[in-house]
C-alpha cells in the first residue's frame, strides 16, 4: 500500500514538471530549403531544457515562457516529410508531422492563373484551377490530396474569403456603390454630367483629358476612384467614340498611382502602419513612420510617371500598341447625338436611363459629393491622435467606405423620388440593376482573394525573397526590391498583400545591407527611402500588368471593358512607364542622384517615346 502511494506521488510530481501542449501554430505545408517557424502554446514547467527535434536535427527555442515556446529559423532540406518532436529534458511531450514540397511549387498557382487567363481569356476557370492546384499543394501533392484540394478550394478558401470582415465590407461597398451608380444612371444624372462635359469635351481628346483630370481629383481611394470615374465616364466615351479599353487604361493608371502618392488616402494609414511595425526593432530609426513615408514619396517614380504618361497620351492624342486598333475601331462607331438616341441606345447591361425625364447633373453630382465628403469625415472621425499620421493610422477606413456609400445611395434615391423622376419601385429596380452589374466582377475578385490566401499558405513571397539572397550591393538594393515586389504582386494579384508581406522583411534587410556597407547614416538615407518606395510602387506597377489584380478586375468591371482586353491594351503603357521608372530613375537614385533630376529625366524620356512611336488616332 505504501509503495503504491509513493508511486502515485512520484507520478504526480512528474506530471507537475511535465510540459503540456494545448495548441500548435505551424505551417500547413513546409517548403524545402525555406525557413519556417513553429509555436507551441500550453503549460510548460520549469524543468527542461526544451528542444525541438526536426528529422534528427535539434533546435533550441528562440522564445520561451510558461505559456509559450517559439522556434524560429527552422529549415528542411531533405525530400521527406517533417517529423517534429518537442522534447523536455530529452523526453518527448508532443509530436506532429508536416508534409513538405519543393519550394518552387509555391510559385505555380499564380503562374497557372496567369497562363490560363492569357490562353483561355476566361479568368474565372483560370483562377479556380489555380486555387485547386494551390489547395492540392497544401495537401502534399498526393493522389488523395487532389480530391481533397478540390473540395477545400470551395468550402475552405473561397468560404474564408467571403466571411473575412474586410473582404465582406469591400464587397458590400462595391455593391452599394454599384447600386448608387444604377440610380444616377436611371434618373438621368449621369446624362446631365455628360451634357455639361460635352460643352467643352466635344472631341475624343478633350473627353480623355476630362477623364484623366477626374481620376486625379478623386484621389482618396483607389477602389472609389475606379468605380466612380469608370462608371461615370462610360457614357461620355460612348458619346465621343472613345474605346472602353482607353477608358480602362486612364482609370487604372490614375486610381492606384494617385492613391499611393497622395498624403490623405485610405492607403496611407495602412502603409504607415506597416512601416511603423517594420522599424520597431531598429533603434536608429526612432523617428515618425509617417515622416519616413513622406520622405519616400519623391522616390515613388512609377506612380508619378504613370500619371504623367496618361497625361501625355490624352493631350497629344497619340497611342501605341494594341490600343491603336481599339481606338480606331471606336472611332468608326456612329456617334450618338440626339436625346432620343441617348434614351434608347445607351445602356450598360442593367444600367439604363428612364425615358422622357430631365437630365440634371445635380442628381449625380450631389450623391458623388456626398460619397467624397462623408468618406473623408468618417475616416477622420474614426481616427484618434494629435496629428495626421496618428489619425489615419487608427482610422477605420473600411467602415468609412460602408457608411459613405450607404449615404450616397440614400441621397441618390431621395433626389430621384423627391423630384418624382422615379417611383420607389423604380428606384429600387435601378439600385438592383447597378448591383447586378457588379456581380461578375465581384465573383472574380473573390477568387482572386482566395488565390492570394493560397499564396500566403504556400509562402510564395518567402520563396521569392529567399531565392534572392542577402548579398545585394547597397546601390542596387532599391531596384532589386522593386523587381521582387513587382514579381510577387504580379503573381499574387494583391498590392496590399505584397506590401504587408515584404515591408517587414525589406526594411530590416535594407538597414542590414546599409550597415554591412558602412552606410547606415543620414547621408545614405536615400537608399532607405527609395527601398520603401519600391515596395509600394513595384506592387502598383505589377497590379497594372496582372490580370488577377483586384484593381485591374474592378477597373475592367467599372469601365465596361472585357478583362483580358484591358490587360492586353494597358500592358505596353505599364511596361514602358515601369522600365523608365526602374532604369532611368530608381537605379540612378541608388547611386545618389537627386530624385527631382531623375523624375525630370523620366518624364522627358516618356515624352520623346510618345513623340517617336505614338500614332495620332484622330489624324
Amino acid at each position: 500500500m505504501i509503495a503504491r502511494i509513493a508511486t502515485i506521488l512520484f507520478f504526480l510530481q512528474f506530471l507537475q514538471g511535465q510540459g503540456v501542449v494545448q495548441n500548435t501554430q505551424a505551417p500547413k505545408i513546409i517548403l524545402r530549403g525555406i525557413t519556417f517557424s513553429i509555436t507551441f502554446s500550453g503549460e510548460f514547467g520549469p524543468n527542461g531544457p526544451y528542444t525541438l527535434s526536426c528529422n534528427g536535427s535539434h533546435y533550441d527555442p528562440t522564445e520561451i515562457s510558461p505559456e509559450q515556446i517559439v522556434f524560429n529559423d527552422l529549415v528542411m532540406l531533405q525530400n521527406d516529410d517533417v517529423n517534429l518532436d518537442l522534447l523536455q529534458g530529452g523526453t518527448s511531450i508532443h509530436q506532429l508531422t508536416i508534409q513538405s514540397i519543393p519550394a518552387w511549387v509555391s510559385i505555380l498557382p499564380p503562374l497557372i492563373a496567369i497562363i490560363l487567363a492569357f490562353l483561355t481569356r476566361s479568368i474565372v476557370p483560370a483562377l479556380f484551377t489555380a486555387i485547386w492546384f494551390g489547395a492540392w499543394s497544401v495537401n502534399g501533392l498526393t493522389v488523395s490530396g487532389s480530391f481533397t484540394g478540390l473540395l477545400e478550394s470551395f468550402h475552405v478558401y473561397v468560404l474564408n474569403t467571403i466571411v473575412d470582415r474586410d473582404h465582406a465590407i469591400i464587397t458590400l461597398f462595391t455593391f452599394m456603390l454599384g447600386g448608387m451608380v444604377g440610380i444616377i444612371y436611371k434618373n438621368g444624372g449621369m446624362h446631365g454630367i455628360i451634357h455639361h462635359l460635352i460643352k467643352w469635351a466635344n472631341t475624343p481628346k478633350k473627353g480623355q483629358i476630362s477623364i484623366w483630370i477626374f481620376g486625379i481629383v478623386v484621389f482618396f481611394d483607389d477602389y472609389s476612384n475606379t468605380l466612380i470615374v469608370g462608371n461615370t465616364s462610360r457614357m461620355l466615351c460612348d458619346k465621343l467614340r472613345i474605346s472602353k479599353q482607353k477608358l480602362a487604361y486612364i482609370v487604372d493608371s490614375t486610381s492606384a498611382p494617385i492613391a499611393t502618392i497622395a498624403v490623405i488616402t485610405t492607403w496611407i494609414g495602412f502603409q504607415v502602419g506597416i512601416i511603423s511595425d517594420s522599424v520597431a526593432d531598429i533603434p536608429q530609426l526612432s523617428g515618425s513612420a509617417y515622416l519616413l513615408f513622406l520622405h519616400s514619396i519623391p522616390y515613388s517614380f512609377y506612380p508619378f510617371l504613370a500619371i504623367f504618361l496618361v497625361g501625355l497620351v490624352v493631350t497629344t492624342g497619340r497611342d501605341f500598341g494594341p490600343m491603336v486598333k481599339a481606338e480606331l475601331n471606336a472611332r468608326q462607331y456612329q456617334s450618338i447625338t440626339s436625346k432620343e438616341q441617348t434614351d434608347t441606345n445607351i445602356s450598360v447591361g442593367d444600367l439604363t436611363v428612364k425615358k422622357n425625364i430631365p437630365y440634371r447633373a445635380i442628381n449625380a453630382v450631389l450623391p458623388i459629393l456626398t460619397l467624397v465628403t462623408t468618406m473623408v469625415y468618417f475616416i477622420f472621425s474614426s481616427g484618434e491622435g494629435n496629428n495626421l499620421k496618428e489619425i489615419l493610422g487608427s482610422a477605420d477606413t473600411f467602415t468609412a467606405l460602408m457608411h459613405s456609400t450607404l449615404l450616397s445611395a440614400l441621397v441618390a434615391a431621395g433626389l430621384s423620388i423627391g423630384q418624382r423622376i422615379l417611383t420607389l419601385n423604380e428606384t429600387f429596380e435601378a439600385w438592383y440593376g447597378g448591383l447586378k452589374f457588379m456581380v461578375m466582377g465581384m465573383l472574380v475578385l473573390i477568387l482572386a482573394w482566395a488565390l492570394a490566401d493560397i499564396s500566403k499558405e504556400l509562402h510564395t513571397a518567402d520563396f521569392i525573397v529567399a531565392s534572392l539572397g542577402e548579398t545585394i550591393p547597397m546601390s542596387i538594393l532599391p531596384a532589386t526590391i522593386f523587381i521582387i515586389a513587382a514579381v510577387t504582386a504580379f503573381g499574387t494579384g494583391s498590392s496590399w498583400g505584397v506590401m504587408a508581406i515584404l515591408m517587414p522583411l525589406v526594411i530590416p534587410l535594407c538597414w542590414a545591407v546599409m550597415e554591412n556597407n558602412g552606410g547606415a547614416g543620414p547621408e545614405n538615407y536615400h537608399i532607405l527611402y527609395s527601398t520603401i518606395a519600391c515596395v509600394l510602387t513595384g506592387s502598383v506597377w505589377a497590379d497594372h500588368c496582372s490580370p488577377i489584380s483586384d484593381t485591374t478586375i474592378l477597373t475592367s468591371m467599372a469601365s465596361g471593358c472585357e478583362l483580358m482586353e484591358h490587360v492586353r491594351t494597358q500592358l505596353p503603357y505599364a511596361i514602358i512607364a515601369g522600365i523608365v521608372a526602374l532604369v532611368l530613375c530608381t537605379i540612378p537614385a541608388g547611386f545618389g542622384l537627386p530624385w527631382w533630376v531623375l523624375l525630370g529625366l523620366g518624364a522627358t524620356s516618356l515624352a520623346l517615346f510618345i513623340k517617336t512611336f505614338g500614332k495620332s488616332i484622330d489624324n
